[in-house]
């Protein structure tokens, strides 16, 4: 169930919950984790983009999202929220974050596609 904590500028969301929004078409999905982590395994249709990237990027985020929301995703949840919080300080508040919560651990183990 989505979670919004008011102290923070993105809201959690399950692994269910982001593959009902990537299945209807309204967000994107952006994989934070390093290149060999994302060559290893990630959710199907995610863009990698590391953490440390994240505020260089914001241009290349906003153009991927192209007006939808942003999934962000990592291993288990806790560099996709950094991520969201440093798209925030990098000026991409105006669009829809949420920290895919578990990350691509619980995409995994629901059995969800991965690879492109």
């Amino acid at each position: 169930m989505a979670t919004k904590d008011p102290r923070e500028p993105f809201t959690r969301i399950t692994v269910q919950e982001a593959k009902e929004k990537l299945d209807r078409g309204e967000a994107v999905l952006v994989d934070v984790r390093e290149p060999h982590e994302y060559v290893e395994v990630h959710a199907r249709g995610a863009r990698l983009i590391p953490v440390n990237t994240v505020m260089n990027e914001v241009k290349q985020i906003r153009e991927f999202a192209n007006g939808k929301e942003v999934l962000f995703i990592c291993r288990s949840g806790q560099r996709s929220a950094l991520a969201a919080e440093f798209a925030t300080a990098a000026g991409l508040d105006d669009l829809p974050l949420y920290n895919v919560e578990g990350g691509t651990l619980a995409w995994v183990e629901a059995g969800f596609p991965t690879g492109d």
